[in-house]
């Protein structure tokens, strides 16, 4: 992590840095810029360069500039961190709401110039776009394929296998209205919401793909987010949501519930399943 790695990205002279982690550094003309390591996950810099680019809607939330990247490096913005507040949260739901509706060309289509195989933090994730509805594509793409994996690794045993799969199988019953392919972040859990000094609300490390907007919120009430219900009310405000997604959001948990289960195990097996019921018991 070198200044002259972040000047031959950048073409800028180095004026200050390293410090932090991850490494950040002062450029001429440009200002303080963050310098990301790919590391072991080969096409995760090409995947979140794309990621970035494509959520750059105007009028949504904002997120890091690029400022260059090689197959191993990249150089975005820095966010200097500030405060949650109502008034921030709630231009966040609108901007989500602005996010979404720019689309995608097919659920689980990547961002343009974005790789197939692509990462969600630390596990693996496929980007290929389906033709079909938007439940096909989820319990085929986005739960089976984690779902094996925690079952093979032993994190779930089969009673919590059976359950999943019961959603899985029935997920045309579940999923609601059909709606056109979102534009989303696709890892948007708080740790990824940054309140920032200049009172916006800036995105980072994208996990971007074609999917259903519920996904990208219901992420957000997954570990958590101040005023919450002040995004969604000016998201639903801004973008009415269909009738029952709030008995939706474990559905739309379970993708990431076992993305955790296979990254970390532990309670997040008994989350998954929990939520797998929950939304079971919504068919009667």
């Amino acid at each position: 992590m070198t200044a002259a790695a972040v000047e031959r990205l950048t073409g800028c002279t180095v004026l200050a840095g390293p410090r932090g982690h991850p490494p950040r550094f002062e450029l001429a003309g440009v200002g303080e810029v963050v310098l990301k390591d790919g590391g072991d996950a080969p096409g995760s810099v090409a995947a979140e360069t794309a990621g970035l680019r494509w959520l750059a809607v105007p009028g949504g939330p904002p997120v890091p500039p690029v400022h260059g990247a090689d197959p191993t490096l990249l150089v975005t913005g820095h966010v200097r961190p500030g405060r949650p507040s109502p008034a921030a949260a709630e231009d966040l739901g609108g901007r989500l709401a602005v996010l979404h509706a720019a689309g995608a060309t097919a659920f689980g289509a990547p961002p343009p110039g974005g790789p197939a195989d692509a990462w969600i933090g630390r596990a693996r994730m496929r980007n290929v776009a389906h033709e079909g509805p938007w439940g096909d594509w989820f319990a085929g793409h986005r739960v089976l394929p984690y779902l094996r994996t925690a079952r093979d690794r032993g994190a779930v045993d089969a009673a919590g296998t059976a359950a999943v799969e019961i959603v899985r199988d029935r997920i045309a019953a579940l999923a609601g209205p059909d709606e056109p392919p979102a534009r989303l972040h696709g890892d948007l859990w708080s740790g990824n919401v940054l309140w920032s000094a200049d009172g916006a609300v800036h995105l980072i490390d994208p996990a971007a793909h074609g999917g259903h907007r519920e996904s990208d919120l219901a992420m957000l009430d997954l570990f958590g987010l101040p005023h919450l219900d002040r995004v969604l009310a000016a998201y639903d405000e801004r973008a009415p949501l269909a009738d029952g997604w709030r008995e939706r959001v474990g559905l739309h948990q379970l993708f990431p519930l076992l993305v955790h289960t296979v990254l970390f195990g532990g309670g997040y097996a008994e989350r998954a399943v929990g939520a797998a019921r929950r939304v079971r018991a919504l068919l009667g």
